[in-house]
C-alpha cells in the first residue's frame, strides 16, 4: 500500500499544554485531600440518556425492580431513566441529543421545547429539586461500539472522584479513566452536580445487552457505591495511591473528499485502519497508521509524540464528524 500525502499531524506543544494544565491543577488540589468529604446523600444512577444504549437502560430498570441491591445506609440511591421516548423506540435521540441539552442557558429557556429540551428540564426537577437537596453524585451510565472496556469519563480533575478511580482501578485492572475537561456549557448531565461522572463499556453494539459487559457494570456500580458507604463511615483512609489516566487531546474526524477528490463535498473517504481498529487505550506512534482509504492508501499519523486514541470508529460519533479521540496517558499520585 501507498503512503498518502495526507497526513495527521500533531502538536507537542497542545500536548505539554494539556499537561502542565493538568499537574498544575492536581498540585494545587493536592492540599485539599485530608479534608474531610462533606457527607454524601443522594445518588442518582442515570440510564437510557441515549435511548439505544441498553446497559444502562435494563441496569436502572433491575434497580428499580430491585431496589436493595443499591441501598446503602448511609445515603439515597435513585435510579432514573433518561429518554424515555427514544428507549422506546430504540433510537439514541429524537430530536436532539439529550446528553447536550443541560446547559443552563437552556434549561432555562422555556421556548426550547423539543423532547428532549423539554426531558431535560424534567430531569433537572428530579435531580435538583426546589426546596429539597440536590443530588451530590451523578453515574451516567453509557455503552460505546468502540473497545472502551470499562471506562470512567471526568470531566475535571475532582481530588475526590480521582481517589475513586484510583482505588476502582485497584481492585480492577480493566478500569480505564478518562478525562476530558470540560466547561459546564458543555450540556452533559454529568453537569448538574460536582461529582457527576460517566461510566462508559464496551464494545457493543448498539440496541444490543452484552451479558459480560452487564455484569461488569453493575459490580463497578456496587464498588462505586460501597466506596461512598465506607468514606460516609470514616472507612476509606487518605493514602496517597498511584493513577494511571487518559487526558483528553482533540478529536480527529474521518479524512474527506474536500481533500481525496470525491464525488461528493465532505463525504467520507477513509475508514478506521484495521490495524488501529479495536485498540483503544493502547499506543498510536509517529508513522503508525489511523485511517485506510477506499482506493487502499495508507493514512499515517505524523505527529510529534506517542498518543493513545479511545472512542475509535463509535457509530454514534459519524454524524458529530469524529473518528476517535486522542489522549495522553497521564500517571499521577492522588
Amino acid at each position: 500500500m501507498e503512503r498518502s500525502r495526507q497526513s495527521f499531524t500533531r502538536f507537542s506543544q497542545q500536548q505539554l499544554y494539556f499537561y502542565l494544565v493538568s499537574c498544575a491543577i492536581l498540585n494545587n488540589r493536592r492540599g485539599d485531600s485530608e479534608v474531610v468529604m462533606s457527607q454524601i446523600k443522594r445518588v442518582a444512577i442515570v440510564g437510557g440518556n441515549h435511548g439505544n444504549e441498553l446497559t444502562g437502560v435494563y441496569l436502572v430498570k433491575k434497580f428499580q425492580q430491585y431496589p436493595n441491591l443499591i441501598n446503602r445506609t448511609s445515603f439515597e440511591t435513585l435510579p432514573l431513566l433518561g429518554n424515555l421516548k427514544a428507549i422506546e423506540e430504540g433510537k439514541r435521540y429524537i430530536d436532539r441529543d439529550l446528553n447536550r441539552c443541560f446547559t443552563n442557558q437552556g434549561l432555562q429557556n422555556p421556548q426550547l421545547s423539543s423532547y428532549e429540551d423539554t426531558r431535560a428540564k424534567a430531569i433537572q426537577q428530579v435531580l435538583q429539586p426546589q426546596n429539597q437537596p440536590f443530588v451530590d453524585v451523578i453515574v451516567d451510565l453509557h455503552s460505546t461500539t468502540a473497545n472502551m472496556g470499562l471506562s470512567l469519563i471526568f470531566c475535571d480533575l475532582n481530588p475526590f472522584l480521582l481517589r475513586l478511580a484510583a482505588y476502582l482501578s485497584s481492585i480492577n485492572p480493566m478500569v480505564k479513566v478518562f478525562v476530558n475537561q470540560q466547561s459546564k456549557e458543555g450540556g452533559f448531565l454529568r453537569s448538574l452536580c460536582e461529582l457527576g461522572f460517566v461510566i462508559e463499556v464496551g464494545a457493543v453494539a448498539q440496541n444490543i445487552l452484552n451479558a459480560e459487559l452487564f455484569q461488569q457494570t453493575e459490580q463497578l456500580i456496587y464498588a462505586i457505591l460501597d466506596y461512598f458507604e465506607g468514606c460516609n463511615q470514616g472507612n476509606i483512609p487518605h493514602t496517597s495511591s498511584q493513577l494511571t489516566f487518559y487526558q483528553y487531546i482533540e478529536t480527529i474526524d474521518y479524512p474527506r473528499s474536500d481533500a481525496y477528490g470525491g464525488l461528493q463535498s465532505g463525504e467520507i473517504q477513509a475508514m478506521i485502519h484495521p490495524q488501529l481498529q479495536f485498540k483503544d487505550y493502547e499506543p498510536l506512534n509517529p508513522g503508525d497508521p489511523m485511517f485506510l482509504t477506499f482506493a487502499g492508501k495508507d493514512i499515517f499519523y505524523e505527529g510529534e509524540s506517542t498518543v493513545y486514541p479511545i472512542f475509535i470508529n463509535e457509530a454514534a460519533y459519524y454524524e458529530k464528524g469524529i473518528a476517535m479521540y486522542l489522549s495522553q496517558k497521564l500517571q499521577e499520585i492522588v
